[in-house]
């Protein structure tokens, strides 16, 4: 996409909407704050396949990449599929939170047990790509992107006999024309743009597609990993948003996406410190927690005009 430059960006993807000129937004029931807790189950492959693409922060404080062996990196992330997930689902259902959780295709295929788990906790499931260590980026053509999109979204119905309905591209990656080709594949929301803190419709042609925004500073990767922040700071990071966003729902409700990842958050030393952010959260009146998708549908019935 050629850069396009006039007032407030430089692309085609959405409209430009400062929230201070927005129609006051209301969820459901009144709520003030809509709370998505979004747990990434994500595998990084032991040999990617030649030509992958990886994020450079996907093996922190190595100057090597893969396939050169240090197999403790692969194992570590494997502690969320094995332990993390457990303690993770535990803490969101004690406070009523049901998940959406990003699950690869590797995922899917190979863990069939935890598919099964996050059914029966009643989380929705979409789709993550194919493995944390093949990212979209703009170095593929149109017909592989279309074919990796097309290969894990059928992961997942295959594996749960629904079509996924959301996204989250690994480490947020994204081609200039990944939306379309979501929309084109069935994909009714994207979690890759941190931008907002309200949902929005962005511009596709044919089916619409919604942003649903992940406050990306609250990543856990992003925060305790990438930043190096404490685990009590990252606590109070979470509560001192949350409260800064209540106070400004007066004016319109608002969005918390938190994106998890049980091999960091659930580790048993960090897994307390969420339990009571969470319980922060919470305890406050007009908190609605709900999946992606439910947020999605209450925005499209809050905004028919966008719909």
């Amino acid at each position: 996409m050629s850069q396009q430059r006039r007032q407030g960006m430089d692309h085609d993807h959405y409209e430009w909407s400062p929230i201070a000129t927005r129609p006051k937004l209301v969820w459901q029931g009144g709520a003030r704050v809509a709370l998505c807790a979004i747990v990434a189950l994500e595998r990084v492959e032991w040999s990617p396949p030649p030509g992958s693409v990886q994020s450079p922060a996907l093996y922190r404080h190595l100057a090597l990449h893969r396939p050169v062996p240090e197999f403790w990196s692969v194992s570590h992330r494997e502690y969320g599929h094995r332990v993390g997930i457990f303690r993770v689902l535990d803490v969101l259902e004690k406070h009523g939170i049901r998940p959406t959780i990003a699950m690869d295709a590797i995922t899917a295929r190979n863990y069939p047990y935890l598919v099964r788990h996050c059914l029966a906790r009643d989380c929705e499931l979409i789709a993550h790509g194919i493995s944390a260590s093949r990212m979209i980026t703009s170095r593929m053509s149109e017909a592989e992107e279309r074919a990796y999109i097309a290969e894990s979204v059928e992961a997942l119905h295959l594996a749960t006999g629904v079509r996924p309905r959301g996204w989250a591209g690994p480490e947020y990656g994204e081609s200039t024309r990944t939306p379309q080709l979501l929309a084109e594949a069935g994909i009714r929301y994207v979690c890759d743009w941190a931008n907002d803190e309200q949902p929005y419709r962005m511009r596709t042609a044919g089916e619409p597609l919604y942003a649903l925004p992940v406050m990306v500073e609250l990543d856990d990767v992003f925060a305790l990993r990438d930043r190096s922040f404490r685990v009590d700071e990252y606590a109070v990071q979470i509560k001192e948003a949350f409260d800064t966003m209540y106070r400004d729902a007066e004016a319109g409700a608002r969005l918390l996406a938190l994106n998890l990842h049980p091999w960091l958050i659930g580790q048993p030393f960090r897994i307390g410190f969420l339990d009571d952010a969470l319980g922060h959260v919470m305890k406050h009146p007009g908190v609605w927690a709900a999946n992606g998708l439910a947020i999605i549908d209450a925005y499209r019935a809050a905004r028919p005009e966008q719909a």
